[in-house]
């Protein structure tokens, strides 16, 4: 027998959030204020001292590599884990204490968690379950609308493709119009086609039902594809947070500019906008002094062919729009990212040209 999913049923607001887009930031929804959490007692921290805030309406995706606490910060703002230490408001309400249903936040499990044995339109109205009958299903209607799903409400979850089902649980959290809706890995069963259209789908369905979102992934493009800021996190902090352009351009440290992107990271010796590298001096991004660690993204390398250069091709990767290669200089290894009309042969020798200004980190 097919055990039955939990589903995390949602108290619905006093007044229902109105369809459109929200102003971005236009006012603070969540305030997250040094969350902590242990697990064990003496163990190092799973989450230590996480603080951010969040607009109505925004996207924010927490971005990290497993372990480094994204999801426990998520089940925290959810009331599925209670923080040893920090304070959650919504709207200005704190909510930390609060169980999950008692928050008006809404979820979407990455396994969906629909109900096999009821159809779509039953899935959907399975939240309003305190509104009358005809409204209920008015309602639900509406947000497979939304969703693109009319037509399929009598069909049962297996039935459907994953992004379908990704739709329907989407719906159904949307239905009881939450003010924010938390993804935990939401896109990480469908392949890799279904995931760039689905993630584009959930992004334009948030903004267009006016609910912020908070997305947890370990994926980079994806995290820059859905979200209006990220939080980079490591180690259980937030080392890092603001909007993809921002963090990819202006990185912190090395952790963020080799997590959030590819970089290559080059010792320099800095004084104010210039800096001095092995490659020769360079721009620098922002004013710096002394020995600094350099940001170098793989597009702002040029490969010159120079029989006699001082470098050789050692890997290449064509990637379709771009090609991917490794450059070997000396003891240093680089990635080089140049257009797909390029084609340097494994063991061209070449000459390596970093032509745009650099980031010293730390």
């Amino acid at each position: 027998m097919t055990a039955t999913p939990k589903i995390l049923s949602f108290k619905m607001p006093a007044e229902a959030t109105p369809l459109g887009f929200r102003p971005r930031r236009a006012q603070t929804l969540l305030e997250v204020k040094g969350l902590r959490k242990h697990f064990t007692q003496g163990d190092t921290p799973a989450v230590a001292g996480v603080s951010f805030d969040l607009g109505e309406g925004e996207m924010l995706a927490l971005l990290g590599p497993s372990g480094c606490g994204k999801t426990t910060t998520l089940r925290m703002i959810g009331g599925f884990e209670t923080p040893d230490d920090g304070q959650i408001l919504l709207r200005g309400r704190n909510i930390t204490r609060l169980p999950p249903e008692a928050r008006g936040i809404g979820f979407v499990f990455q396994d969906y968690a629909l109900f096999p044995h009821l159809d779509v339109l039953a899935n959907v109205k399975f939240g309003l379950r305190k509104l009358p009958r005809v409204a209920a299903e008015l309602r639900a209607r509406e947000m497979l609308a939304l969703v693109g799903l009319s037509g399929l409400e009598e069909r049962k979850p297996h039935e459907l493709s994953g992004g379908q089902q990704q739709r329907v649980a989407l719906a159904r959290t949307l239905a009881v119009a939450p003010p924010l809706v938390l993804m935990d890995e939401p896109f990480s069963n469908l392949d890799a086609a279904m995931r760039v259209e689905t993630r584009q789908e959930v992004r334009k369905l948030l903004k267009s039902s006016g609910s912020a979102g908070i997305l947890v992934t370990h994926d980079q493009e994806e995290a820059m594809a859905v979200a209006d800021r990220i939080a980079v996190m490591e180690n259980g902090r937030v080392v890092q947070i603001g909007t993809p352009d921002e963090i990819y351009r202006n990185p912190v440290s090395a952790f963020v500019a080799s997590f959030l992107g590819r970089s290559n990271i080059l010792p320099g010796t800095a004084s104010g906008m210039v800096v001095k590298t092995e490659f020769g001096n360079l721009p620098l991004s922002r004013a710096a002094n002394g020995a600094v660690s350099l940001s170098v993204r793989p597009e702002q390398i040029m490969l010159e062919a120079d029989p006699q250069g001082p470098a050789s091709v050692v890997g290449r990767e064509f990637r379709g729009h771009d090609q991917l290669y490794w450059v070997q200089e000396g003891e240093r290894c680089m990635l080089v990212i140049s257009g797909a009309g390029a084609a340097f042969e494994v063991g061209s020798r070449v000459r390596l040209r970093i032509c745009d200004c650099v980031v010293p980190l730390g």
